[in-house]
């Protein structure tokens, strides 16, 4: 995961376990094709109604959360390039207050509203994928194309076959028309393989490839289909699967699964690795803990910094800017795994490869 994504995420699950009594937490999203004036106008008009008459027709909580909206839109001369998303209410008698305007892909809804928790659907689809996978299901009888990212399994495309089963004649016929069903049946692999190219090279990439059928029908299909280079190279794996359908592809998901984890994880698998070699071996230069990977810093001597998801999510963003500043690269290390939990235990969660040994 991204640094920038895995922040993101943190910020937002922040966001999704706060909660009120009241309808006293406010929600403002913005489309980047709206504009500022627009954004306000409800804000202003819900404000001006708490403030401007003798008796309060509203909670002190939302007037305080609708200033605070009021300030933060105050900063902006026009909408930003992906759009705006505001959060701010009070929660457990703290101002929690959130301000999203550099997203990695545009806002597609504008929405304002006060509630007992915060509405974070306009926000749920700007997290990018963190990879996206081709779904390639071969039978004799069919095929079925789809995609696996992180909101589940897309069913994409469904097409038969016209190979017929096997012959039970014998002589010449049984094999002119075995012949036959051979031609066919490349012939049906060949159409898979172009739609697999248009769909997931031509189209849309994708980082990887499961390909699922029957055992023999799979052989068959590497053997003889006319694959592009570029899914060859992408292919994650081969699992059985026993319907070219949406049941198919969803099957073929679920035993992709952990393959998948272990291909996500092979950057992060590959730098703790070179890590935890230099620290036993006492070989290429490291720094581990906050302090001495802060004195790094300070020496622009960091070229990969590792940080766990284990560590506060303020303090591993602003590692990770310092790294970037100075053109070094940072790997997000989760801790659901044994040597991401070793990582954390043991070096509390920071470390870092150095360009050069520091004092």
């Amino acid at each position: 995961m991204s640094l920038a994504n895995y922040e993101l995420h943190e910020r937002l699950d922040r966001l999704a376990s706060a909660s009120a009594d009241r309808d006293v937490l406010v929600t403002l999203t913005v489309a980047p094709e709206e504009s500022i004036g627009e954004a306000r106008q409800p804000v202003e008009t819900d404000y001006a109604e708490a403030t401007q008459l003798d008796e309060q027709s509203m909670a002190q909580p939302l007037v305080d959360a609708l200033e605070a909206v009021r300030s933060r839109l105050n900063e902006y001369d026009e909408v930003p390039e992906t759009g705006l998303a505001i959060y701010v209410g009070v929660v457990d008698g703290d101002l929690v207050a959130a301000t999203f305007d550099d997203l990695p892909v545009p806002i597609d809804e504008s929405r304002y509203d006060h509630a007992n928790e915060f509405a974070l659907e306009p926000l749920e689809a700007v997290t990018e994928p963190e990879s996206t996978y081709g779904l390639l299901v071969v039978e004799r009888g069919g095929a079925a194309l789809g995609r696996l990212d992180d909101e589940g399994v897309e069913p994409i495309e469904r097409f038969d076959s016209d190979v017929p089963g096997k012959s039970s004649a014998g002589g010449q016929s049984a094999e002119r028309f075995e012949r036959d069903r051979e031609r066919q049946k490349r012939d049906f692999f060949d159409e898979v393989a172009d739609r697999a190219e248009m769909e997931f090279v031509d189209g849309d990439p994708i980082d990887g490839v499961l390909l699922g059928g029957t055992t023999g029908t799979v052989e068959d299909f590497r053997e003889e289909a006319d694959l592009d280079h570029r899914l060859e190279d992408r292919l994650v794996g081969e699992f059985p699967v026993e319907y070219a359908s949406e049941q198919g592809l969803r099957q073929l998901a679920a035993k992709g699964e952990s393959e998948i984890s272990e291909r996500d994880r092979g950057d992060v698998r590959d730098a703790l690795g070179t890590f935890f070699e230099a620290v036993r071996d006492d070989g290429d230069p490291v720094a581990y803990g906050a302090d001495e990977v802060d004195d790094a810093l300070e020496y622009d001597a960091v070229e990969t910094l590792l940080l766990s998801t284990g560590i506060e999510g303020r303090e591993l963003q602003t590692l990770g800017d310092r790294t970037a500043e100075q053109g070094g690269e940072t790997v997000v290390v989760p801790d659901d795994f044994p040597d991401g939990s070793r990582f954390r235990d043991a070096f509390d969660g920071v470390g870092a490869l150095l360009r050069f040994p520091i004092d």
